[in-house]
């Protein structure tokens, strides 16, 4: 036991040095390489129904937070191969926080992705993979079906992966990469969403519940969701090309 224990430690600790230590950015060229790559999975339809699960998982991970931060209870959060997903919270079914619960899935995954492009700024590259590990195990805690289950641990497996084993350079390469993915890709759900509403496909979409609930109608919640997004992308990109604070 104290052999596991002293093992444990000195890996929390190599853990915590490689997080808390600022690297150095990657090279411009590598910086919009990752931006193109990035944009390339978010446009290319095939590959972006793959990789839009990351985006589930941002976008209920951030009703989750909301919920919690509201006072609402939560029971459980589902996430399905269609790449859509469920966050089950209970409390009033009115008021402040069913609003922002429901605001927060489709402005969640830009708003991490500015937090992400902060981080890159402040040269924490590593840091932010590992804090991106421990959101997702966090969150595994209330997962409550087996494809959420295998979702995000393949993406939690994935990012410990890159943590612990590739060079610094390698490692702050797909953090810039993950962040502009995060950053792009909090935009095409709100085009869907709209082109879906537009068909009478999305009748109880987040932004036609806020449209009950609030009075507001559903597309001007579809139009706020993008600016929130579009801002998030453009502040985020700025920082990312700006100079290092």
């Amino acid at each position: 036991m104290d052999d596991f224990l002293a093992t444990t430690g000195a890996v929390l600790a190599q853990i915590w040095t490689a997080a808390t230590t600022p690297v150095d950015p990657p090279d411009r060229t590598v910086v919009l390489a990752a931006a193109l790559v990035a944009l390339a999975v978010v446009l290319v339809t095939p590959v972006w129904r793959v990789a839009r699960h990351v985006v589930t998982i941002a976008h209920e991970g951030a009703h989750a937070v909301a919920a919690m931060l509201t006072g609402r209870r939560l029971d459980g959060i589902r996430l399905h191969s269609d790449t859509s997903g469920l966050t089950v919270t209970a409390g009033r079914p009115r008021g402040v926080g069913m609003v922002l619960t429901a605001f927060a899935g489709y402005v969640g995954p830009g708003l991490v992705g500015l937090g992400a492009a902060w981080l890159l700024r402040a040269g924490y590259a590593v840091g932010l993979l590992w804090l991106l590990v421990v959101l997702l195990a966090l969150l595994l805690l209330k997962i409550r079906n087996w494809f959420g289950l295998w979702s995000v641990l393949v993406s939690g497996a994935a990012l410990v992966g890159v943590s612990w084993w590739l060079e610094p350079a390698a490692q702050s390469t797909v953090a810039y990469a993950v962040t502009w993915f995060l950053l792009l890709g909090s935009v095409r759900p709100v085009l869907e969403l709209q082109s879906q509403r537009s068909r009478g496909r999305a009748r109880t979409s987040d932004a036609d519940q806020l449209g009950r609930l609030t009075g507001v109608p559903g597309i001007v919640w579809v139009v706020v969701f993008a600016l929130v997004t579009l801002t998030c992308l453009v502040v985020g990109a700025g920082w990312i090309l700006g100079p290092a604070v």
